[in-house]
């Protein structure tokens, strides 16, 4: 793993932008946050992040909504989903648009790990 690697984590909670963000560095990634699915796509962060880590309820724009906007540009970063409310359907319509995973809130490190292991072979 490569501190060289950025990945991006957008979630509206500051705790758990936080403590997701000291996950992903303490696996030796760089990492950007943001706390909206509109603060990440005016960045110049956006299309240019191995992977990102997303909320899927936030005010605005949800983090499906994100997954749809990114693939109509023809953007294929891999997504993670992370939700503290695990609807069947919202996981079965991220996966089948390319999410790589989809974690309940609160979820455990290792199967972040394991979501951020696939998303990085999935975008090589």
């Amino acid at each position: 793993m490569t501190h060289n690697t950025m990945i991006t984590i957008i979630d509206d909670d500051e705790a758990v932008r936080v403590a997701t963000e000291n996950l992903v560095r303490s696996l030796g990634f760089a990492t950007s946050t943001f706390a909206s699915a509109e603060e990440f796509l005016r960045s110049p962060r956006a299309g240019n992040t191995a992977c990102v880590i997303t909320d899927v309820q936030m005010p605005g724009m949800t983090g499906i909504e994100l997954q749809n906007v990114l693939r109509a540009k023809g953007d294929r970063t891999p997504l993670i989903f992370i939700t503290a409310f695990p609807e069947d359907r919202v996981r079965q319509q991220a996966v089948a648009a390319g999410a790589v995973g989809f974690l309940a809130k609160p979820f455990e490190g290792d199967a972040m790990i394991a979501c951020i292991d696939r998303a990085l072979v999935a975008g090589a």
